[in-house]
């Protein structure tokens, strides 16, 4: 795979949050590698609120990952 991830610094907290997505979704990239299945199994989680909110919980863990870097709560 490429090297996609440099740094966690962004230059805001919306920056730092579409890096949190990109992390979650090269996360699942990176476990099921098959884009053919990771495709055929879209339609079942995104009509699945369970599926939903455990990747919102993802995204926001993430999240907390590249604000810690990058000292957003001072």
């Amino acid at each position: 795979m490429e090297t996609w991830l440099t740094t966690l610094k962004t230059d805001t907290p919306q920056q730092g949050f579409e890096l949190a997505i990109k992390m979650a979704r090269m996360g699942v990239k990176y476990t099921q590698q098959a884009a053919e299945v990771r495709d055929s199994l879209r339609d079942a989680y995104a009509s699945n609120a369970d599926s939903l909110t455990w990747a919102s919980q993802v995204v926001a863990i993430n999240f907390q990952t590249v604000a810690a870097a990058n000292n957003y709560w001072r």
